[in-house]
């Protein structure tokens, strides 16, 4: 696999590259003197193998080719699938005498094996669940929309019972973005060349992709002057929290203040107070509607609990001061609503010198103008209807390019921005614009429920209260959240509660 260089948070990170950016690592690759023929079949010997070990009493394979070098890989996979004695069937989406350059020597050794491709319409065969289908219709190249006969082949495909092996990329998957070029082949499993693509990780290109393998044909993009578009992170990464020394006490560990949960609302500061305490935070302290003190201290006695006093904005304010002075660190919006006191309190909140989480409802307040100071210490943690509010106006053509966007947010908030949704991405912001976006795999369809990012936002806060900056702990609560929500979901995540999450953070900020 690939490593790339150290972030400045210390992690481990594999970097992610463009489709452009691959294809420049072809080149340089065969201009240094291996042959771009080898390269083709390092990569269709590599795919057969994973193909045998994950495969290996499929009855029949059926290979899809389409024209270009990913037909290529899939005509040399299926000659050596026959010269294996494996029953084979070979759909062409192109004219074979079309086939140039590389993918040209492919279809000749093919022909001189004997090995014909089929006249019928894959359209109208029945596939059935024994058989293999491999999708080297379309690569990462891709440009426009998928059209006539080829999405007419990636909807049969899609249709059939059958397992999906992609080679590079599911046919259709703009690997770029995670977007789809209309449609997209759905894979159980990809192996893609060369190098890890971003696209494969985030939006529409987590289900697309399915399980995504590495096979990097012996080339180190770390030995070539080629940028990463992002990077992923690792499972097996090393915390970047401190061991905790025998003389801390809880001043030590991070004071937390928590505003949210006003009228009929209040389970999600509860939820956020109960994820900082998980995650570590020495003290945790909310500032809510008074309607809620006994069901949090019933819920959870050590936070510390307050009603906030609304008979005079002078004494609201006196008392958010007071809770200032006290924190180190502030989460403002889970909970909050839209009302005159949120707006109060979201106005309040930009005299807070520390470092700042912002959620929920206080990012739609500010969406609607009432915008905060810049601040250098800041996580904004949107899903994506609030970052398309918070960047309005916005080019068409970013609404559905998370890396486009999640970039968009920190230059144009000044903040950690951290866009919530499969395959999260987190970009730290710094004057000269923002970084390469990191992308967190983790995480499972059960977390698709109220409250998922309430918990989120207690497992950051809580990071920056134990001393990490904003970067570090959005990028370290991204992780253990999903994470948390993997090992809490295990294979049943229909039913799946923010609250299941605790004792699973619990166990990964340690």
């Amino acid at each position: 696999m690939l490593i790339a260089p150290r972030q400045p948070s210390q992690q481990a990170i594999l970097p992610l590259y463009s489709a452009a950016a691959c294809a420049q690592l072809d080149g340089l690759v065969i201009a240094a003197g291996t042959p771009g023929f080898k390269l083709m079949q390092k990569a269709a010997r590599s795919a057969w193998q994973l193909l045998e070990k994950r495969w290996p009493k499929t009855e029949r394979i059926n290979v899809f080719c389409g024209g270009g070098n990913n037909g290529g890989d899939g005509l040399l996979l299926a000659l050596y699938a026959a010269q294996a004695g494996y029953p084979i069937r070979l759909w062409l989406a192109v004219d074979p005498n079309s086939y140039t350059n590389e993918a040209a020597l492919a279809w000749q050794e093919v022909a001189a094996y004997g090995l014909q491709p089929e006249t019928s319409d894959p359209c109208q065969i029945e596939f059935t669940a024994n058989e293999l289908l491999v999708d080297a219709l379309l690569g990462i190249g891709l440009k426009g929309e998928v059209r006539g006969q080829l999405k007419a082949w990636i909807k049969a495909i899609n249709s059939a019972p059958s397992q999906v092996f992609a080679l590079d990329t599911p046919s259709g998957l703009l690997v770029d973005t995670g977007q789809l070029a209309g449609t997209s082949v759905e894979a159980d499993l990809t192996l893609t060349f060369i190098a890890l693509k971003a696209g494969l990780f985030t939006g529409l290109g987590v289900d697309a992709s399915g399980e995504v393998v590495l096979s990097d044909l012996g080339i180190s993009a770390s030995d070539w002057s080629v940028v990463p578009l992002a990077y992923l992170q690792q499972n097996n990464q090393t915390s970047p929290l401190p061991m905790r020394k025998k003389n801390n006490h809880k001043g030590s560990h991070g004071r937390l203040l928590i505003i949210g949960g006003l009228k009929g609302m209040g389970g999600a500061a509860l939820i956020t107070a109960q994820a900082a305490l998980r995650t570590g935070a020495g003290m945790v302290k909310v500032l809510t509607a008074t309607e809620h003190l006994a069901a949090f201290l019933a819920t959870q006695p050590e936070m510390m609990v307050e009603g906030l006093i609304t008979s005079s904005e002078a004494k609201l304010k006196e008392q958010v001061s007071a809770a200032f002075l006290w924190a180190d660190v502030l989460v403002i919006g889970p909970g909050l609503g839209q009302g005159d006191l949120a707006k109060q309190l979201w106005q309040l909140s930009f005299e807070f010198a520390g470092p700042t989480l912002v959620d929920a409802d206080a990012l739609n307040l500010w969406a609607k103008g009432i915008v905060p100071p810049a601040k250098a210490q800041r996580v904004i943690t949107p899903h994506p209807g609030e970052a398309v509010r918070l960047l309005k106006p916005l080019p068409s053509e970013t609404l559905d390019d998370r890396l486009a966007l999640v970039s968009h947010l920190a230059n144009k908030t000044q903040s950690v921005a951290l866009l919530k949704g499969a395959g999260s991405l987190v970009v730290d912001y710094s004057s000269s614009g923002a970084r390469q976006p990191i992308i967190c795999p983790f995480g499972n369809p059960g977390m698709g429920v109220a409250g998922m990012g309430d918990l989120l936002s207690g497992c950051i806060a809580a990071l920056m209260a134990q001393g990490l900056t904003a970067y570090e702990a959005a990028q370290e609560g991204m992780r253990i959240h999903a994470l948390a929500g993997d090992r809490a979901a295990a294979d049943q995540p229909r039913g799946l509660l923010p609250t299941d999450l605790l004792p699973f953070l619990r166990e990964l900020v340690n």
